[in-house]
């Protein structure tokens, strides 16, 4: 029965979790636990050896950096906050979960991984220097390396603590890490419990935006989705020229959406953060149909 009901559970959940954005609202807390598991039961079978870099790495960060500021020098001129919804969609890092549906998908964790880290420190240097350029209300106590490293922490609690502690049992602890790897199918319930959670925060989010500014965020939110398909077909064409598709789309496509709304509220105008309040959406229904696709053809 299981068996039959398991690949119509990732949309499921998301209905649910939309339908009662309250109670999955509340329950938000349980979001970082739920991906520090995931990613720590994920990497207990990936080798810290295992994680290279290659020139398909740099072909995505020059898309995400080089898109993000095309797309504001595009759109700013007809309306700034689009510009920054829709900026932000491309320039936020990669997700912390990422390598998680990378695993679910059959793709290489260890090149998520690295595109992650890459990425993350990137941003982290970008922000300071782009961010005061384009948003002018940010003040003179906008400093560089306090940006710099509150994007850092981020990356350092939600990636590197679950990838440390997964490989100190793969050195101390082999056979606790063996069971751990061989029921590392539990990822895939722990991800559509997340996926409930992240659909109520979304419902529950642009639901409480002021109202005389839904002409904008429909509009951020269309854009958004444009974005999003983009950039998973951008980075599985690419990656597809490596040989690492699934890694390529998953990459660029799946994002940071809480640390890209902690941005936008943080450095540029909130109504911003309609766009990964939006993409949020839009990149787990694409990760839905994705794992839906895979489970159904094995």
């Amino acid at each position: 029965m299981l068996k039959k009901i398991k690949p119509y559970m990732m949309p499921i959940t998301m209905l649910v979790g939309g339908i009662f954005y309250n109670f999955f609202s509340s329950i938000g807390w349980l979001m970082p636990y739920l991906i520090f598991t995931m990613l720590f039961i994920t990497f207990c079978g990936v080798s810290v050896r295992h994680i290279r870099f290659s020139k398909m790495h740099v072909w995505l960060a020059l898309i995400q950096i080089t898109g993000c500021v095309l797309v504001y020098l595009i759109v700013s001129p007809v309306h700034p906050i689009v510009a920054q919804g829709l900026m932000i969609c491309l320039l936020t890092p990669t997700a912390t979960s990422a390598p998680v549906i990378t695993g679910l998908l059959g793709g290489s964790v260890a090149s998520v991984v690295a595109y992650s880290l890459i990425i993350n420190i990137l941003v982290a240097v970008f922000v300071p220097l782009f961010f005061p350029m384009i948003y002018n209300h940010l003040g003179n106590d906008f400093g560089f390396l306090p940006a710099f490293f509150n994007i850092l922490k981020r990356l350092a609690l939600m990636m590197l603590m679950p990838m440390i502690l997964a490989q100190l049992f793969r050195h101390f602890l082999p056979k606790i890490n063996k069971n751990i790897v061989r029921y590392s199918n539990i990822s895939f319930y722990l991800w559509t419990a997340a996926l409930a959670i992240a659909a109520g925060r979304c419902v529950g989010f642009v639901l409480a935006q002021d109202a005389t500014n839904y002409n904008v965020e429909i509009i951020i939110a269309a854009g958004a989705l444009l974005i999003c398909l983009f950039q998973f077909f951008a980075g599985r064409a690419i990656g597809e020229k490596y040989n690492d598709k699934i890694a390529g789309g998953q990459s660029l496509g799946q994002k940071n959406t809480i640390l890209g709304m902690w941005m936008c509220q943080m450095y540029l105008n909130p109504i911003s953060s309609i766009g990964p309040g939006a993409y949020i959406l839009w990149q787990n229904i694409v990760n839905s149909y994705q794992v839906w696709r895979n489970r159904k053809n094995l």
